[in-house]
């Protein structure tokens, strides 16, 4: 049973849910995780493939982690980062159910191993706060792509190292 809110399945067709991962992969790689994380929902959302839907699950959680840093929330970053790591680890090993698949795009072990890392490093940033902003007070705002609505901005972003999601080998 899949932790977290309950989202209903919304199928949606398989080249409506690849344009969404694309896009979300896209603002991921460009560091707007609050664009990657709404554009991958409604593909996770759309999917019925229980391994592809933990896979995009995970993303959104690490999308939603980075969305904490900048946000300068280091409880929030830990929190969906470990929600991250338990979604994507579920995945790991399955098969890709259809051509176009996004399980048959992203290396999820060397994934795993890089929210891993940031996960060990965000622990430490909450055991001491002090270390976790990366700035002070005045920091501007991150912009809606990067962070969401600017309401929920606490200060400086959490120190966590940008994470790239490597792809597999042809």
């Amino acid at each position: 049973m899949e932790r977290g809110r309950a989202k209903a399945l919304r199928p949606l067709p398989h080249e409506v849910r690849r344009a969404a991962v694309e896009r979300g992969l896209e603002a991921y790689g460009r560091g707007a995780w609050y664009l990657a994380h709404e554009e991958l929902e409604p593909a996770w959302m759309g999917t019925d493939d229980p391994a592809e839907r933990a896979l995009l699950s995970g993303l959104i959680k690490l999308a939603a982690a980075y969305v904490h840093a900048a946000r300068g929330n280091p409880l929030g970053v830990r929190t969906n980062l470990r929600g991250a790591s338990e979604r994507l680890a579920s995945a790991v090993g399955a098969a890709p159910a259809g051509p176009g698949n996004v399980l048959a795009w992203i290396d999820l072990p060397t994934l795993l191993v890089g929210v891993g890392d940031r996960l060990v490093r965000s622990e430490a940033l909450c055991a001491n706060p002090a270390e976790a902003a990366t700035g002070g007070a005045d920091v501007a705002v991150p912009s809606h792509e990067v962070a969401g609505p600017a309401g929920r901005f606490r200060g400086g972003p959490v120190a966590i190292p940008p994470l790239h999601l490597p792809r597999k080998r042809a």
